[in-house]
């Protein structure tokens, strides 16, 4: 038979009566002729309860018994949809990470996927098994302990999983009904694409839409596993959602497929830095060093021997870097202050055709001119090109370049 994943995000299996409407979808797909593998997400809004619960119990706690906590959430959902396929007369069973094997490394609330062996599935699967439901997010290490692949890693599961399974496609169940140009919340002009090309989604997933998490992007390029990204509350058809697929399935796209943001940024700059050969190796490697993730940078021509350095990075990672700083000061490197500016957001505009096609930085650069718009920090590679703004010209930027590239009209 056939091999379909799909896959149930939280808000898809929130409730029991969510979880019968997951259910019948998978029956749909069960009576076309697929063995089906259904990966589960806790239930919307639990895994934020057994993390808080884990902080509460022990803020300075042991990473694998966080794992063992915070895993417990998928454990319950597989169990129940498994449950209500039986229900429905639909020959099903669930499974825990560890019983697959899904096997990772040790890194725990972050492991990487290292193996999925088949064997166990597949010999279920001959013998009537028609859904193998998966608690997604988890894994075992080589230690034997359970681990989670961080925050939104059931979509890593779920990729995962079609590839080692070699299957047909990989359908992504959530609250949208697929891949906008940007997000409707904001533009009231956003359309949904019918394809979009994985190296766009993989920027625009990387630069803030939250629709798909990057690792699973990354591995569905890597191993060309077709994703389509659809909505648990709506009719489906064949055509339904947003498929995201190699570059060569796309006949014709737009320039600039679409707009993305990110509210949660931060500039800080290093004032008056010593400018000597190793002094951003020893800036880099010090925020590297202290789990700091930095994005932009822009060094200032060198007047008199000093220069500023400004970098952006997470919100989040402030006090970290902050720190990091600190501790190399007058030792390693030497610098006057460190200004941090928390009132920034980052607007990126991606598309393949930019490959192609000269002048979407002008155009960029002059319509968010034209809107009185000042730009802090330019960042570009073959695909994309990012800028941070102040926060307060976050929505406006991404209006007028969604106006500007004529993203509400299909190519």
């Amino acid at each position: 038979m056939p091999t379909l994943v799909m896959k149930f995000g939280g808000t898809s299996v929130a409730n029991l009566d969510r979880i019968r409407r997951a259910a019948k979808r998978v029956g749909v797909e069960v009576a076309k002729g697929y063995d089906v593998i259904v990966i589960v997400s806790a239930m919307s809004g639990k895994t934020n309860e057994l993390v808080g619960w884990v902080d509460e119990t022990s803020p300075l706690y042991d990473a694998r018994e966080y794992d063992a906590v915070v895993s417990s959430g998928e454990n319950v959902t597989a169990g129940l949809m498994a449950l209500t396929l039986q229900e429905m007369d639909i020959p099903a069973r669930s499974w825990q990470g560890w019983q697959v094997p899904l096997k990772t490394n040790s890194a725990h609330s972050q492991a990487r996927i290292e193996e999925i062996p088949t064997h166990n599935i597949n010999t279920k699967f001959g013998e009537g098994m028609k859904v193998a439901v998966v608690a997604g997010f988890q894994g075992i290490s080589p230690e034997g302990r359970i681990t989670t692949l961080g925050r939104g890693g059931s979509d890593t599961t779920a990729v995962a999983f079609a590839a080692a399974f070699d299957a047909e496609r990989c359908d992504i169940y959530t609250d949208v009904d697929g891949v906008y140009t940007t997000d409707p919340r904001i533009c009231a002009k956003a359309r949904k694409l019918d394809r979009i090309a994985f190296e766009e989604m993989l920027e625009l997933a990387s630069l803030g839409a939250k629709v798909l998490q990057t690792r699973s992007v990354e591995l569905a390029m890597r191993y060309n596993v077709k994703l389509r990204v659809l909505s648990s509350f709506e009719e489906q058809s064949d055509e339904a959602g947003t498929l995201v697929c190699d570059e060569e399935e796309i006949m014709e796209s737009n320039v600039v497929a679409g707009v993305a943001y990110s509210r949660d940024e931060v500039q800080m700059t290093l004032r008056s830095v010593a400018d000597r050969p190793g002094v951003a190796a020893t800036i880099f490697g010090t925020l590297s060093n202290a789990g700091v993730n930095v994005d932009m940078i822009v060094q200032d021509i060198s007047e008199e021997g000093r220069t500023n350095m400004t970098f952006s990075l997470p919100a989040d990672q402030v006090s970290r870097a902050e720190k990091a700083m600190a501790s190399i000061k007058g030792t390693e490197i030497n610098y006057q202050n460190l200004v941090t500016d928390t009132e920034v957001a980052k607007v990126s505009v991606v598309g393949i055709g930019m490959r192609s096609q000269s002048g979407v930085a002008a155009k960029m650069f002059k319509v968010l001119s034209n809107e009185g718009i000042n730009i802090k920090v330019i960042t570009t590679s073959e695909i994309k090109i990012s800028v941070l703004v102040d926060r307060k010209y976050m929505e406006l930027a991404v209006q007028a370049l969604h106006d500007a590239f004529d993203l509400d009209k299909a190519a």
